[in-house]
C-alpha cells in the first residue's frame, strides 16, 4: 500500500526496495524509513537537528539504523531467555505498512502498521497487531499502539528508542530525575537512588523507575529538549562512552560525545501484560527550546 503523499513529501529508495519518506515542510524538516518504521530525523524549523543520526548508519534490511527513534518492542535488550533471537526484538528490523501521510496544521502525521506473520511468529508465537503514529512538526509526537488479537495475554517490554542529539556530553545534564531509584547495568547490575541531575563522565546505561518527565540541558548546544512519556513506567539513559562506541561498526568513534539516548520505555517490573483483544499505548513527545547565552 501506497498512501497518497502530500507535496512536501518525497517517496525516496535511497537503496533499492528500501523507501525513505522525506518530509520538507516549512515548519518541520524530517526523514522517516519504511524499515522499522525508523523516525530518522527531525528539525524543527528555526532549529538544528533534534535527533542524532550516526553517519555510518546501515540502511538494509534487517539492519536496525543506528539513531533516530528506533522501536524496541516486543523486548528490550537481549530477548530474557534465548541469546540467539535478535536485541531488542522483532519491531525494528521489518518493513511496515504504511497507511496514511497527511499534512495537519501543525505539520505532518505519518501512521504505520506491523502485524504477525509466519516470520514473526517464528521468533514470537503471539498474534499482534502494532500502530505507530508520527506527529511531526514544532514538537515531536509519536505514539506505539499494541493490540493483543490473540486468544491469550502476552507480556511485552518496549522503548521508543530515541537518539537526541548534543553539542558535548560532557557539557549534558539530565533533570528531572533526582531520588527515582535505577538499575545501573554497566558491569553487574546494580540498583541504585539517582542523586542530583544525570550527568557524563563515562559509560551510562540505567533504567530508572520513572515515567518522566524529563529535561536534557545542552549547555553546548545552548538548548534544553524536553522528553514527556504516556503509558510508559521507564526512562532509560545511554551513552556507549569511548570503549563501546569504538566497538560500534555503524558509529564513528568520536561520536559518543554527540548523542544521549533517553527512552521511553516499559521495562524490568514496568512489563505489560495485554489481555486478548486489550491494547496498550506507549507515547511520546519531545520540545525543544533555546537556552539564553
Amino acid at each position: 500500500m501506497n498512501p497518497t503523499l502530500p507535496p512536501f513529501v518525497t517517496l525516496t529508495h535511497p537503496v533499492a526496495g528500501y523507501p525513505v519518506y522525506e518530509i520538507d515542510h516549512p515548519i518541520v524538516r524530517a526523514r522517516v524509513a519504511g524499515h522499522g518504521a525508523h523516525l530518522m530525523e527531525w528539525q524543527p524549523a528555526g532549529h538544528d537537528p533534534v535527533l542524532y543520526l550516526s553517519p555510518q548508519a546501515v540502511m538494509r534490511a534487517g539492519k536496525a539504523i543506528r539513531g533516530g527513534v528506533p522501536v524496541c518492542w516486543p523486548w528490550f535488550n537481549a530477548h530474557p531467555d534465548r541469546a540467539d533471537l535478535p536485541s531488542h526484538g522483532l519491531a525494528r528490523t521489518r518493513f511496515w505498512e504504511p497507511v496514511s501521510c497527511l499534512s495537519t496544521d501543525t505539520g505532518a502525521e505519518l501512521v504505520f502498521t506491523l502485524a504477525d506473520d509466519d516470520h514473526t511468529r517464528a521468533l514470537w508465537p503471539c498474534v499482534f497487531r502494532l500502530t505507530l503514529r508520527m506527529q511531526l512538526g514544532t514538537d515531536l509526537q509519536l505514539s506505539l499502539r499494541t493490540e493483543n488479537r490473540g486468544p491469550e495475554a502476552f507480556g511485552i517490554t518496549e522503548a521508543l528508542h530515541s537518539y537526541l542529539a548534543v553539542g558535548d556530553i560532557r557539557r549534558t545534564r539530565i533533570e528531572g530525575l533526582a531520588e527515582t531509584t535505577y538499575v545501573d547495568t554497566v558491569g553487574l547490575a546494580t540498583g541504585r537512588i539517582q542523586s542530583g541531575a544525570v550527568e557524563f563522565s563515562g559509560e551510562v546505561d540505567r533504567i530508572y523507575a520513572s515515567h518522566g518527565p524529563v529535561t536534557v540541558q545542552d549547555a553546548s548546544g545552548r538548548r534544553e529538549v524536553l522528553v514527556e512519556n504516556t503509558g510508559s513506567g521507564s526512562v532509560v539513559v545511554w551513552n556507549p562512552w569511548i570503549e563501546k562506541a569504538a566497538a560500534l561498526a555503524d558509529l564513528p568513534d568520536e561520536d559518543f560525545g554527540s548523542f544521549v539516548c533517553v527512552e521511553t520505555a516499559n521495562v524490568g517490573a514496568a512489563r505489560v501484560i495485554v489481555p486478548p483483544g486489550g491494547h496498550h499505548e506507549l507515547g511520546l513527545r519531545i520540545s525543544v527550546q533555546r537556552i539564553a547565552e
